[in-house]
C-alpha cells in the first residue's frame, strides 16, 4: 500500500532537511512499487517532508495528481496486478540538473541514510522511473540509470538523441521523438510551399538536436534564413540580438524548438517591438502553453501553428482533482501549499504567524474554499497532453509488471525459461517486458515502444486563434501521423486554420520561383534558395529551375515554356516569290518556244540561213529546257525531283553552251573559207556540227550518272543554318559530281567566251560572233556572282538564287543572241534579203 498523503522533499537534501529552496516544481519522478499479498515493500520510510516558498505551476502540479490517479486507479482494477499495490514517491528537480541528477541517485540508493546488511539484499529501492519532463536532464540521468539497467519513461523529453540504445538503453517515453516532429514540421512546411524559414532553438541538447535535424530535412528542399540560439538563461543581450535578427531577416516563417520557460523572455521582446508579419511554427515543448497563448501576445503570435503531443480525455480525472484537500497542520505538505498558492491565503501557523500577522495584513486560509470556483490550469482537463502521457506511462509500466507477474514457470523469457520473481524484481527483467509491451489504453489508443524505446508518432496539428472576448485559444487544426499511408500522414482543416495576415496564408520564400522560359542562376556567396531568373536562351525551355533544349524539330515558343514544331520552309509555287519565278521561267521557255516558231516558219530568209538555222533550232529548244529546269527547284523536295533538278539543268545547259560554241567555230571557219586555196569547212560539215554537240553532251551525261550512282542528290531537313525553321532542301550528296557538273559548264563557256572574243572583228556580214561575245560575257558575270550569292543566302532564297542565275543566263543568251535577228525578221522585214546581208 502507498502512503495517504502526498509527500516529497527537496531532491538532494537529506530527509530531515529543511533548508529553503528557491525552485519550483518543473519536474517529476514516479516511482513504482510493488507488494506481493499486500505486504508494503515501502518499510520504514518516514514521511518526508517538502518546503518550497516560491509558487507552484498549476500545470505541473496537475501533472503529478495524474500519476497519483492512475496508480489508485490500477490499484482498483482487480484484472491487472491482482494481491499486488503500487506504491510512489515524488520528486522536485528545480529545473536544474544538478538537483535532478541527485534525485535520481536518491532514488536509486534508497532514502535512508543508514545502511544495514538487509538493504543489500532483496529487491532495489525502486524498479521504474517515470521522468524527467527535460531532455537535457533525461540525457544525463539515463547514462547513470543505463549502468543499473533501471528502466526511466519519459513523458516529455523529445530529443532524437534519446533514440540511441547504445548510449541509453534503458530508455523509453510515451512522447514521440523529436526526430518524428521535425518530420511533421517539414511535412507541414513543404504543404504551405515555404523554403526560406530562420531557426531559433534553445542552448541545450533539446533544441540543438532538433535544429539539427531539422536543418537537414529543410535542405533537402528549401533553405534556412538563420539559426539563432535561444540562452537558458535569459541574457538581454542576446535576446536583442535574436529579435534584431528577425527583424532584418527575410525570411516570414520562423520555427522555434525551446520549452515555454526559455521562449518567454523572447517573446515578451517581440511584442515590445511590435514585430508583426512573421509566421511561428511551435515545437510540442511550447506549442500548448497557456503562459504565451495569451491576448496581449496575439497581435505577433496570433496564427501560430505548432506541434503537439496528442491529448487525451482522461475519464474520472477532474473530479479527482478537486478533490485535494490540504493539510494545515503540516504547512510543508505539498498540498497545502497549492491550496495557499490558489486561494492567495495563508494557514495559521502558531509557531511563527503570530509575529507576522501583527506586522502585515494577512489572508488566512480556512481550508474550506471551494476550488470548483476556480479556473486554473489545474482543472483544465481539457488541454491533457502531458498528463495524458504520464497516464500512459504508469500504465505501461503496470502491465509489464502484470506480464511480468503473469510468466508461467518453464516458459519464461530468461535463462532455462526461468520467470521472474514477483517479491523480488530486478528491473533490467522488468525492462525486457517494458520492450515489448502492446496495449490498449480505456480510451481506446494503442500503446507500444519500438525498437528505440520511442512511441507511435502521431501529433495534433494546433493554431492560436482568437476566441470569444479576445481571448487566445489553442485548437487542434489536423493530425500528422507517421504510420499512415505515405503522402497522407498530414491531415489538415484548412477551414479552420486561422492566418494572422490580410491575404491569408503568408508567403515565405529568398527569391520567387522562376516564370516558366527562366533558369535559376544561384548567387554568389547565398543559400540556393536566393537566386536571380535568367531567360532560356533561344531554343530552349523551361518549366522549373534549368533549360533543356527542345527536339531538332522543336523550337522554343516567344515565351520558352513549351516546345512548338519548327516552321518548315521551302520555296513553294503558293508564295510570291516562287510564283514569280515560275511564272518568269515559263514566260522564258514560251518566248524561246516563240522564237522558235519564227525561226522555224522564216528558215528560208537569209537571216535564219546565215545563222546556221539547225543550231539556231536546237539552241533555242535547249534554252527552253533551261527555263523549265528551274520549274524543278520550286516546291517540296521529293527524292525524284531532287534527282531531276541537277541532271536536266546539267545536260540542258551543256547543250545551250555547246550549240553556242559550235556555231562561234562554224562562224570563225566560215570566215576562214573565203580565203583563198582555204577548204576547212568542208571538214566541220553538218554531220561534224551533229556530233561535237552530241559529245559534249555525252560527257556531261556520263558525269551525271556517275554522280548519281555514286552519292545521288536526295531531300533533306536542315535545322541548322536557321534555328527556328526546319529548311527541306535537297543535298547534293557529293559535292565533287556537283562540282564537275558546274566545272564542265564553266569550261564550256569560257572556251566559248574567248573564240567568240577573237572573232568580235570579222566582216559584218558574219557578225554573230559580237552576240555570242555579249551574251557568254553575261552568262559568265552571272554565274560568278552566283557563286558568293548562293553561299550567303539562307535557307530557301539560296534556291531562289540557283533559279535566278538559271533564268538570268537563260534570258541573257536569249535576248543576246536572238533579239537583233527577231527584230530584223519581224520589224524590218525588208532587210531581211540576200542583197542587204551581202551588202554589209
Amino acid at each position: 500500500m502507498f502512503s495517504p498523503c502526498l509527500r516529497g522533499f527537496p531532491p538532494g537534501a537529506p530527509v530531515s532537511s529543511h533548508s529553503p529552496k528557491t525552485c519550483r516544481l518543473g519536474g517529476l519522478y514516479f516511482k513504482i512499487y510493488n507488494t506481493s499479498y499486500h505486504i508494503t515493500l515501502l518499510k520504514n520510510l518516514p514521511c518526508c517532508l517538502i518546503d518550497f516558498p516560491c509558487s507552484l505551476d498549476f500545470s505541473v502540479f496537475q501533472w503529478a495528481l495524474t500519476m497519483v490517479f492512475a496508480i489508485e486507479e490500477i490499484n482498483r482494477d482487480r484484472t491487472i496486478l491482482p494481491n499486488i499495490t503500487l506504491g510512489y514517491r515524488l520528486f522536485d528537480n528545480c529545473m536544474r540538473l544538478q538537483v535532478a541528477l541527485r534525485a535520481a541517485t536518491t532514488l536509486i540508493t534508497g532514502m535512508d541514510e543508514v545502511l544495514t546488511e538487509s538493504d543489500c539484499k532483496g529487491p532495489p529501492p525502486v524498479v521504474a522511473i517515470i521522468g524527467d519532463p527535460l531532455s537535457s536532464h533525461s540525457i544525463a540521468i539515463s547514462r547513470i540509470l543505463g549502468l543499473f539497467h533501471l528502466p526511466m519513461v519519459s513523458y516529455y523529453a523529445t530529443c532524437s538523441c534519446l533514440s540511441n540504445k547504445l548510449q541509453y538503453p534503458s530508455f523509453f517515453r510515451t512522447v514521440p521523438s523529436d526526430a518524428f516532429q521535425v518530420q511533421a514540421m517539414v511535412q507541414l512546411i513543404k504543404h504551405y510551399g515555404w523554403s526560406w524559414v530562420g531557426i531559433i532553438a534553445t542552448n541545450d541538447d533539446y533544441g540543438q538536436n532538433a535544429a539539427k535535424s531539422f536543418q537537414e530535412e529543410m535542405n533537402k528542399f528549401g533553405c534556412v534564413a538563420f539559426i539563432e540560439n535561444l540562452p537558458i538563461v535569459s541574457e538581454g543581450a542576446k535576446i536583442l540580438q535574436i529579435v534584431n535578427t528577425i527583424k532584418h531577416s527575410t525570411a516570414k516563417v520562423i520555427v522555434l524548438f525551446s520549452t515555454t520557460v526559455e521562449a518567454t523572455p523572447l517573446v515578451k521582446e517581440i511584442i515590445g517591438q511590435n514585430i508583426t508579419g512573421r509566421q511561428w511554427i511551435a515545437s510540442e515543448a511550447w506549442s500548448t502553453s497557456p503562459v504565451l497563448a495569451r491576448e496581449e501576445y496575439f497581435s505577433s503570435f496570433g496564427g501560430t501553428l505548432g506541434i503537439a503531443v496528442r491529448k487525451g480525455n482522461i475519464p474520472g480525472l477532474k473530479n479527482f482533482l478537486l478533490q485535494v484537500t490540504p493539510h494545515p497542520v503540516s504547512r510543508q505538505n505539498l498540498a497545502t501549499r497549492f491550496w495557499e498558492r490558489m486561494f492567495d491565503c495563508k494557514f495559521k501557523d502558531t509557531t511563527s504567524m503570530e509575529n507576522t500577522s501583527a506586522l502585515f495584513d494577512v489572508k488566512y486560509c480556512t481550508g474550506s474554499e471551494d476550488i470548483r470556483n476556480k479556473e486554473t490550469a489545474y482543472t483544465d482537463v481539457s488541454d491533457s497532453r502531458a498528463s495524458y502521457n504520464i497516464y500512459k506511462g504508469v500504465y505501461a509500466l503496470a502491465h509489464s509488471l502484470n506480464k511480468l507477474a503473469s510468466c508461467e514457470n518453464g516458459k519464461g523469457p530468461f535463462e532455462n525459461n526461468s520467470c521472474a520473481s514477483i517479491t523480488n524484481v530486478q528491473p533490467w527483467q522488468l525492462m525486457h517486458y517494458l520492450k515489448s509491451i502492446n496495449f490498449t489504453t480505456h480510451l481506446g489508443e494503442r500503446v507500444v515502444f519500438d525498437e528505440n524505446g520511442d512511441a507511435l508518432a502521431i501529433y495534433d496539428i494546433v493554431n492560436w486563434q482568437q476566441g470569444s472576448g479576445g481571448r487566445a485559444e489553442i485548437k487542434s487544426v489536423g493530425v500528422y501521423d507517421k504510420a499512415a499511408i505515405t503522402g497522407k500522414e498530414l491531415l489538415l482543416n484548412e477551414g479552420a486554420i486561422f492566418w494572422n495576415f490580410p491575404s491569408g496564408t503568408v508567403k515565405s520564400v529568398c527569391s520567387n520561383s522562376c516564370p516558366p522560359g527562366t533558369r535559376k542562376a544561384n548567387r554568389k556567396g547565398e543559400p540556393v534558395c536566393c537566386f536571380d531568373c535568367i531567360l532560356c536562351t533561344d531554343g530552349e525551355i523551361s518549366t522549373d529551375v534549368e533549360c533543356f533544349k527542345c527536339h531538332p524539330d522543336f523550337w522554343s515558343n516567344p515565351e520558352r515554356n513549351r516546345c512548338v514544331m519548327k516552321q518548315i520552309e521551302f520555296l513553294s509555287y503558293e508564295e510570291t516569290m516562287g510564283i514569280i519565278l515560275a511564272a518568269s521561267a515559263i514566260f522564258g521557255s514560251c518566248l524561246s518556244f516563240g522564237v522558235l516558231i519564227v525561226f522555224v516558219y522564216n528558215r528560208h530568209t537569209p537571216v535564219v540561213k546565215a545563222n546556221n538555222s539547225e543550231l539556231s533550232f536546237l539552241l533555242l529548244v535547249s534554252l527552253s529546257l533551261c527555263f523549265l529546269c528551274s520549274l524543278c527547284f520550286i516546291g517540296q523536295p521529293s527524292q525524284l525531283n531532287c534527282l531531276l533538278r541537277h541532271i536536266i539543268f546539267g545536260v540542258s545547259f551543256v547543250l545551250c553552251i555547246s550549240c553556242i560554241l559550235v556555231k562561234t567555230v562554224v562562224v570563225i571557219m566560215a570566215f576562214k573559207a573565203t580565203l583563198p586555196g582555204n577548204n576547212m569547212m568542208k571538214w566541220f560539215g553538218v554531220a561534224q556540227q551533229r556530233f561535237t554537240v552530241f559529245l559534249f553532251t555525252f560527257i556531261q551525261s556520263i558525269i551525271c550518272i556517275i554522280w548519281l550512282i555514286t552519292a545521288p542528290p536526295a531531300p533533306s531537313r536542315n535545322t541548322k543554318h536557321q534555328n527556328a525553321k526546319i529548311i527541306l532542301e535537297c543535298d547534293i550528296g557529293s559535292v565533287t559530281g556537283f562540282s564537275f557538273l558546274l566545272g564542265y559548264i564553266g569550261l564550256l563557256s569560257l572556251v566559248c567566251f574567248v573564240l567568240a572574243f577573237l572573232a568580235r572583228n570579222l566582216p559584218d556580214t558574219f557578225n554573230e560572233a559580237k552576240f555570242i561575245t555579249f551574251s557568254m560575257l553575261i552568262f559568265c558575270a552571272v554565274w560568278l556572282s552566283f557563286i558568293p550569292a548562293y553561299i550567303s543566302s539562307p535557307g530557301k532564297y539560296t534556291v531562289a538564287v540557283e533559279i535566278f542565275a538559271i533564268l538570268a543566263s537563260s534570258f541573257g543568251l536569249l535576248m543576246a543572241i536572238f533579239a537583233p535577228k527577231c527584230y530584223i525578221i519581224l520589224l524590218k522585214p525588208e532587210k531581211n534579203t540576200k542583197k542587204v546581208l551581202m551588202s554589209r
